[in-house]
């Protein structure tokens, strides 16, 4: 049975090339020396991508190996400007990343609905021979050519756009744990790797509010290195603000498994290991809570533990309690590294600058302090 998720495609792209400008003179009636009145030719058209929420997978660009834009028209005479060629725009899914298929080069990343990124430029269309005229040239017998189309065959690679993702070895619980949170309805089954493809589940909380969660198929020892299913899926992981490692409650040693799933993520990125984690222990229902408490003890003491059994319902609540608090500890963590960048950028590049330019003597220099600053942008705004 063929997978609806493709998360990976390969096409070949090509803009439109530029039309010719037009060669021509103009003889009419009454008119026989009526001089140069070639057009210019036509842009070729651009290819852009677009993020579109609607798309969640890159199905539907499976089969679509080429993709061409249309031709700028010629120009012609009677200062006739060719036709502009068509511009295509490519709907992809948020959060497709785009590398050139020949060299492995980044390209671009679409990551928000709406957004639109030029991917190929079409070719500038050729002046004709009207706009070379001039008094001592005035039937000038030449016009360009258009300029060449651009062409690259490129990769476009899915990462999924969640808050949460769940990384766990197969049967960990992970399906279960989005079916009782979401409305989404993962395959579950008791053997390994019922997961065979991500899915999205919308976890609500309170006053309204709510979080994605991502299901990722099992991870197994050796992931990284291309064994099981790991290798295709670990990408999607790293579009995660937090990470939910599950390990259940029944095996035999809980720390070693995380630590095994955290070597993993290493080796894969380690960058990864950068994000906030959250121990999620799973199947607590076949346990008593004399060996719960008995397990606390031999538990990581750098991230928060909860346990939780998906089939009773048993510390869901708090473990999404303690999902929102650690992803709002991560949004505050990144507006307090913006903020502190453009601190630094300010009062230590600037008076630097403001230092060497002192000393070179440029006495012309004007300084403006942060209100004047934010004065002069409302200014340009109003505009």
């Amino acid at each position: 049975m063929e997978s609806n998720f493709v998360d990976y495609v390969k096409i070949y792209c090509r803009s439109g090339k530029g039309g010719k400008g037009s060669m021509h003179l103009r003889h009419v009636k009454y008119n026989p020396n009526g001089g140069p009145d070639g057009g210019d030719g036509g842009r070729g058209g651009n290819i852009y991508l677009r993020g579109n929420h609607n798309y969640w997978t890159l199905l539907h660009l499976r089969y679509q190996r080429h993709i061409y834009a249309e031709h700028g028209g010629n120009g012609g005479k009677d200062k006739c400007h060719g036709t502009d060629g068509k511009d295509i725009y490519i709907d992809v899914p948020c959060g497709t990343v785009v590398y050139d298929a020949e060299t492995g080069k980044y390209v671009c990343d679409v990551t928000y609905d709406g957004q639109v990124v030029m991917l190929l430029k079409g070719g500038r269309g050729g002046l004709g021979n009207f706009q070379f005229r001039s008094a001592t040239n005035q039937a000038p017998r030449y016009a360009q050519p258009g300029e060449p189309m651009e062409e690259m065959t490129v990769i476009l690679e899915l990462k999924l756009l969640a808050d949460v993702g769940l990384v766990g070895f197969p049967n960990a619980g992970k399906s279960t744990l989005v079916s009782s949170l979401s409305n989404a309805r993962p395959k579950i089954a008791n053997y390994p790797f019922t997961t065979m493809e991500p899915s999205l589940g919308i976890v609500a909380y309170h006053d309204n509010k709510s979080f994605v969660m991502a299901d990722i198929p099992g991870i197994i020892e050796g992931a990284s290195e291309g064994k099981g299913l790991g290798l295709r899926f670990l990408r999607h992981i790293e579009r995660n603000s937090l990470l939910l490692f599950m390990v259940p409650g029944d095996t035999d040693d809980i720390k070693r498994e995380y630590d095994i799933l955290l070597n993993e993520l290493q080796q894969f990125n380690p960058e990864m290991l950068d994000k906030h984690r959250v121990l999620a222990i799973t199947k607590c229902d076949l346990l008593d809570e004399e060996l719960i408490e008995m397990l606390k003890e031999t538990l990581p003491t750098d991230l928060p533990v909860v346990f939780i059994s998906a089939v009773t319902g048993f510390g869901l609540n708090e473990l999404k309690d303690v999902l929102w608090r650690e992803l709002n500890a991560e949004s505050n963590k990144l507006q307090t590294i913006m903020a502190e960048d453009t601190l630094v950028h300010r009062d230590k590049d600037f008076a630097s600058f403001a230092q060497e330019m002192s000393e070179e003597g440029e006495d012309d220099i004007i300084y403006l302090d942060d209100d004047e600053i934010e004065d002069i942008d409302d200014e340009f705004v109003e505009q």
